[in-house]
């Protein structure tokens, strides 16, 4: 058995630093979340720019394509790619947040 002074002390050790703990653990829970939501902005913003580079490519090639139907088809196909590319993206990111925020 601890002696009553002991006992004491141990109890006071306990009471400063379980809380001190519990304060340093949520913190860093607050800064990985903080970095998992900048992470995702960034992504969604690199998403972003892709998306207009390749609506300016769609443009440039339709406008220099000679026929209008082949005009059509590449354009067709390159939203077809650039939305399947984003709902991917878009899909990993979000699976990425929940990971790690949970």
């Amino acid at each position: 058995m601890l002696c009553p002074l002991h006992q004491k002390s141990l109890i006071s050790t306990i009471v400063v630093v379980v809380p001190a703990l519990v304060v340093a653990i949520g913190t860093v829970v607050v800064a990985v979340t903080l970095v998992v939501i900048v992470v995702e902005v960034v992504v969604v913003v690199v998403v972003v720019v892709v998306v207009v580079v390749v609506v300016v490519v769609v443009v440039v090639e339709v406008a220099a394509t000679a026929t209008a139907a082949a005009a059509e088809a590449v354009a067709v196909v390159v939203v077809v790619v650039v939305v399947v590319v984003v709902v991917i993206l878009v899909i990993l990111v979000e699976v990425v947040v929940v990971v790690v925020v949970e």
